[in-house]
């Protein structure tokens, strides 16, 4: 009886949220529908990597084939060429911009003047909403072996010009660093938002206590964004996969394929230029496979040692 009552009164108090602020609950289902539409319905086409799709046929009409084209990826000699430099350039990619937003929003936090860190704020946004074919256009000026400004400055240190976007050894450079610059600012803006909930009488008394700023950043400032660091390090683990697939085609040269071939830039060649759908569909299936089971792991790990975890 005691449930059939405590049922109710819950039935009704979420009859009157919903009653008092429904406008906000449909414009909540933008974002729902949004989601359910481009990102659940889809997952149907899953079912292609275990066919030999006939676009002719249809996807459900096409005949089964099991696991045949996971096996012949697995298989196949150049997987290990494009899993490596795949697994390579993601775990480049976080060692050295995972820390580039913490350390820039940790400093910005230790400046004084208002409308100086205002600017500075406004000005590191300013490169993520540089569109990638207009960042690789720029990276392309700039590094140029004949008018680049980058071996105009080398030359004048008596350094021969540098062939930078037709050798290899400079692709996971060029690759890391124009994401760095790209990605930091904006990735800092949730650190900035941590740490203004940090509670400033902590600064006030570690300052009268005679801490400088370097105890009070390691001592308050990071222990106090050490949760978000966490969750921002699981979702990078778990997109550890995912490497930027429109940046690597665009500054993928013939002679850098060694070394800037992903499972992203593969998949888009053999499934959609070579039309062989289910293969690209099992290649991408396998990938967002590890993915998953790398950011479980992490997850599980993250929170037996630090108590912060995504679920």
């Amino acid at each position: 009886m005691a449930f059939h009552r405590s049922s109710v009164g819950a039935g009704r108090s979420l009859w009157r949220s919903l009653k008092k602020d429904y406008i906000l609950y449909l414009l909540l289902l933008i974002p729902v529908i949004h989601t359910f539409i481009f990102k659940y319905v889809p997952m149907a086409g899953i079912i292609i990597a275990f066919k030999d799709f006939n676009p002719m046929e249809g996807i459900f009409a096409s005949p089964w084939a099991g696991v045949k084209w996971f096996e012949k990826f697995l298989t196949e000699p150049k997987f290990w060429q494009v899993f490596r430099n795949t697994i390579l350039l993601s775990l480049y990619n976080l060692i050295w911009s995972t820390p580039m937003p913490i350390l820039f929003a940790l400093l910005l936090n230790e400046m004084n003047g208002r409308r100086v860190k205002k600017a500075i704020q406004t000005v590191s946004y300013l490169p993520y909403f540089v569109s990638t074919v207009v960042m690789v256009g720029i990276l392309t000026q700039l590094l140029s072996p004949t008018s680049g400004i980058v071996n105009h400055v080398l030359g004048l240190f008596g350094i021969d010009p540098i062939m930078f976007m037709g050798e290899s050894s400079w692709f996971r450079t060029i690759y890391i660093g124009s994401g760095i610059w790209q990605g930091t600012g904006y990735s800092a803006i949730l650190y900035f938002a941590a740490l203004t909930n940090i509670d400033q009488e902590l600064y006030e008394a570690a300052y009268i206590d005679g801490a400088g700023r370097a105890a009070r950043m390691r001592y308050i400032s990071i222990p106090g964004i050490l949760p978000t660091i966490m969750v921002m390090l699981l979702l990078n683990i778990g997109n550890i996969m995912q490497v930027s697939f429109e940046k690597v085609i665009l500054l993928q040269k013939p002679i850098t394929v060694d070394v800037s071939e992903v499972i992203n830039s593969y998949v888009y060649k053999r499934g959609l230029l070579n039309m062989d759908y289910s293969y690209g569909t099992a290649m991408g299936l396998l990938q967002s496979l590890i993915g998953f089971i790398l950011v479980t792991s992490a997850n599980a790990v993250s929170k037996r040692l630090t108590e912060t975890a995504l679920w």
